[in-house]
């Protein structure tokens, strides 16, 4: 009897709970418990299973998970959890080969031999009676989606690492020596990627029924396709000579030395493919941009989402993310950082630095907001917020609860949100920002992804909530497109311009240009990073696009900062009020202060080749720095 190497049926396939039932025609299950090869391959129900759970190790962006935060090692958030946290270590510069929380090599690979005994074995397969024409014809569309499942992985290696082995078929124990393979170079890991990508799109679909849902499509494809090659065209990986050095022992250098223009023209096709395959559109509600935007995270949204990780309806994002306290119930776990709001424009469309702006950091303000308070057709009475918080980006109002904010709890009132300290709360400042404690610190809490229609008081008579958690959406294709146009063109054209505005307009905003920097190819690419960081705040982007533009030294490297949530004993004396009173905590409250200092080397760009590996295969170079 053969035991299959790497699996048992628990890790092998997906557990049912974990599905929506509309897609169990083709995630169906089987038992948990050791199987062998020929139990997989000789049964039909055990390949779907096994099928299964390779689109179970797709990565998602929701930030919902204990440890797997990557939103707050970045200049979104602070996660003050504790430090046992995964972000600590990049934020602090305490991570390295042995210790990084985030490597992905040992899983990647053993995904991608997944997949390779997936497409060695699903001809073999025996099927049965009147299964025979079905599978006939599903069965060529099973091996495109591995195979695009297998690009997919490699891709998420190459964003860590660069240039790394690639392995096209599984490999027995007897033949060990044989894996001991060096790196391929970035160029041989984008061109397989792509080529993979560019082939499956021919074999698959464009688009499911409601039952198959979440599968991989021709758009899928190409979109991880024109991905892959943003990434390759970006300053990381197009003519870094940081990593000269970086070769292999019989002398290939790993990374290209020579900056490729052509490269970014390569990705601008990539994206203009998707986009005129016309599928997709942005999810639009007539006069709402606030929810507009919103519901693209908080409902099951399917127009512009691309290739989407299919999970089940829960509460648990609401838990983590609600503010503390009140009446939200949840948990607050992430202090959004000040350099995160103030990315957000005007809705003039001036950055809130520019003198024809507007901004003000003084003052206050009260008005009606359509939409505010997270239900459409719904308009909310803002009382007394900060001027900062006034005639901003629709987005930074469906992206995070300020001071003064509103939110509709259960779907049924619009309950305002109080962030600044109030010693003796007793639990109604909802952020409740005591002198210590686990619960936001920085005057921010997150509000995109939540849906209002949950309920965190009324656990079990809410509902839960329904959204998709997103891997690749149209912006993304519409924002790759203008980045690659103006770097080839060495400036914005009449396209690039248009593909940045698709986005802007769902979004309430004018159109680009509106100040003279736009026009040049050095204002325009700030516009269009900027847009990146506004339009995926929250979805795991921003970690590796700081990378790939090489800007972490910059913007992930030093202070961070919140508001004054957490003021002195002295500073509140010196209010002159009762230092429990909430009058004295909003008297301090607007006053930036420092969150945590942090660290990024310019060896952090890439990850560390695990040690394990470097120890295990001699073939193998470490990255720069490491």
């Amino acid at each position: 009897m053969k035991r299959i190497q790497l699996y048992t049926i628990a890790s092998l396939f997906l557990v049912s709970g974990l599905v929506l039932s509309s897609c169990k025609k083709f995630l169906d299950v089987v038992p948990s418990e050791l199987v062998t090869e020929d139990q997989v391959w000789g049964n039909i129900n055990n390949a779907n299973g096994a099928l299964a759970n390779l689109y179970a190790m797709m990565a998602g962006c929701l930030p919902d998970g204990w440890t797997d935060d990557i939103t707050a090692a970045t200049d979104e958030s602070f996660h003050h959890w504790g430090a046992g946290f995964y972000p600590l270590y990049y934020n602090t510069g305490a991570w390295n080969a042995a210790n990084n929380p985030y490597d992905n090599w040992t899983v990647s690979y053993q995904n991608i031999r997944k997949a390779n005994l997936f497409l060695e074995n699903i001809d073999k397969v025996p099927i049965m009676g009147d299964q025979a024409a079905y599978y006939k014809e599903v069965i060529p569309r099973y091996k495109a989606e591995v195979r695009f499942l297998r690009a997919y992985f490699y891709f998420n290696l190459f964003k860590r690492y660069g240039g790394v082995p690639i392995i096209t078929r599984s490999y027995k124990p007897a033949e060990g020596d044989a894996l001991r393979m060096p790196r391929a170079t970035v160029d041989e890991v984008v061109d397989y990627i792509t080529g993979e990508c560019q082939a499956v799109a021919e074999l698959l679909p464009p688009g499911y029924d409601n039952a198959n849902m979440g599968r991989i499509t021709k758009g899928a494809a190409l979109a991880l396709a024109c991905r892959t090659l943003t990434y390759a065209a970006s300053p990381l990986f197009n003519g870094n000579t940081r990593y000269a050095n970086i070769k292999n022992g019989d002398g290939t250098v790993l990374f290209n030395q020579a900056y490729d223009k052509n490269k970014w023209q390569k990705a601008a096709a990539a994206a203009k493919s998707v986009l005129n395959l016309n599928l997709y559109s942005l999810n639009k509600i007539p006069g709402d941009p606030i929810n507009s935007y919103a519901q693209v995270f908080n409902k099951r949204n399917w127009s512009e989402l691309i290739l989407t990780k299919v999970i089940a309806n829960s509460k648990s994002i609401e838990n983590e993310l609600l503010p503390y306290g009140g009446e939200f119930g949840g948990w607050g776990k992430y202090s959004v950082l000040q350099e995160l709001v103030d990315c957000y424009e005007m809705k003039n469309g001036f950055p809130i630095t520019h003198s024809g702006s507007g901004y003000q950091e003084t003052g206050f303000w009260s008005g009606d907001m359509y939409g505010g308070g997270g239900i459409t057709g719904q308009t909310v009475r803002l009382e007394n917020i900060s001027n900062m918080y006034k005639d901003r980006d629709p987005r930074f109002y469906a992206t995070i609860f300020f001071q003064g904010s509103k939110w509709a709890v259960g779907n049924t009132n619009n309950t305002p949100v109080w962030l600044a300290w109030w010693g003796s709360n007793g639990g109604a400042s909802q952020g409740w920002p005591k002198s210590t404690g686990t619960y936001p610190i920085g005057g921010y809490n997150v509000r995109k992804w939540i849906d209002p229609a949950v309920d965190m008081n009324n656990y079990w008579g809410s509902p839960d909530a329904q959204r998709n958690d997103p891997i690749i959406r149209l912006s993304e294709i519409y924002l790759n497109y203008a980045e690659a146009l103006n770097e080839y063109n060495e400036g914005p054209t009449a396209e690039a311009f248009a593909a940045i505005n698709a986005v802007r307009s769902r979004a309430g905003l004018p159109d680009l240009p509106i100040i003279a920097e736009d026009n040049t190819r050095e204002g325009f690419r700030k516009r269009v990073q900027n847009e990146n960081r506004v339009e995926f705040a929250f979805e795991a982007h921003r970690f590796w696009d700081v990378r790939r533009w090489l800007i972490g030294e910059q913007v992930d490297n030093g202070a961070v900062h919140g508001l004054n949530a957490r003021p002195t004993t002295q500073e509140l004396q010196s209010t002159g009020l009762d230092v429990n009173g909430k009058e004295a905590g909003l008297a301090v409250f607007y006053k930036k202060v420092t969150i945590q200092n942090r660290v990024f080397l310019p060896q952090h760009y890439l990850f560390p080749v695990p040690q394990s590996e470097l120890d295990r295969n001699k073939e193998l170079v470490q990255n720069f720095g490491w």
